[in-house]
């Protein structure tokens, strides 16, 4: 099905209501970045979460719809479930409950359109398992295609090629998120990092930790000390940043071809 409607934007929110009727069918994908407003330690802007996740998800839409991929960019959501930052002046965060309610109520507006997709493009951790639990519901009540993936960013520094070693524990704040903010908006990282704080006991623990360890535990970012970060950002530069941008680019636009041929059967 093919729509005789040429869009200037691949931004929905730019469309009045007719147009996107007449732009999107039942195989356009809406994408949804989501992410934070959350404490980043003393050296990130408190937007670093929603900010990959715009940023990555907005140049992978520009690029596979160049590719012949109905894909359109939704406002970004930028609160999210960040409660294991409650204690920290400016972040702003959600009950899980209320984010759930919140996603499948747009998912509920979305199917209100002829558009039957929906990929979540997400930039924080916290959000991850609401994500899964919302495409699930998603689909059961309103019998969309759902789909939900990191925005990429990267691995923990792995103490190779200059890089720190942060045995396999920066998830916050730490070498690869602070490299990545100083590619796309170096003007919003602080000028002095934050001293390296690694949780080295628990990268000892087999079982128990982060980044695909078996066993969870529940945290929140100053059991791990006063200044929220989890990782090592000393030594993050805008060049691996760019790296790991132009990565994050690729795997969600593969993700979105993917998306755009997906079948159940």
């Amino acid at each position: 099905m093919t729509s005789e409607f040429t869009p200037a934007s691949r931004l929905w929110a730019d469309l009045s209501g007719p147009a996107l009727i007449s732009a999107t069918n039942e195989r356009s994908i809406a994408v949804v970045p989501i992410g934070a407003i959350e404490h980043h330690g003393p050296h990130l802007p408190l937007r670093t979460d929603a900010l990959v996740a715009e940023t990555v998800a907005s140049a992978a839409v520009e690029r596979v719809a160049a590719a012949g991929i109905d894909a359109w960019l939704l406002p970004t959501l930028s609160y999210g479930k960040s409660d294991e930052h409650y204690w920290a002046p400016g972040t702003l965060w959600m009950e899980g409950t209320t984010l759930l309610d919140q996603l499948i109520e747009i998912g509920r507006s979305i199917a209100m359109t002829p558009v039957k997709t929906i990929a979540f493009v997400n930039g924080h951790g916290g959000n991850v398992m609401l994500l899964g639990w919302a495409n699930r519901e998603l689909r059961r009540q309103f019998g969309l295609r759902t789909f939900s993936m990191s925005s990429g960013i990267g691995l923990p520094g792995d103490g190779v090629d200059g890089r720190p070693d942060e045995q396999g524990q920066g998830i916050h704040a730490g070498f690869a998120e602070t490299s990545m903010v100083m590619h796309i908006a170096p003007h919003l990282v602080a000028p002095e990092m934050p001293p390296r704080n690694v949780p080295e006991k628990i990268a000892k623990l087999k079982h128990i930790g982060f980044n695909r360890k078996p066993v969870m535990f529940g945290w929140t970012s100053d059991d791990f000390g006063p200044t929220g970060v989890i990782g090592d950002a000393t030594g993050a530069n805008a060049e691996h940043g760019k790296k790991l941008f132009e990565a994050s680019v690729n795997f969600v636009g593969e993700a979105l071809t993917e998306i755009d041929g997906f079948e159940f059967a």
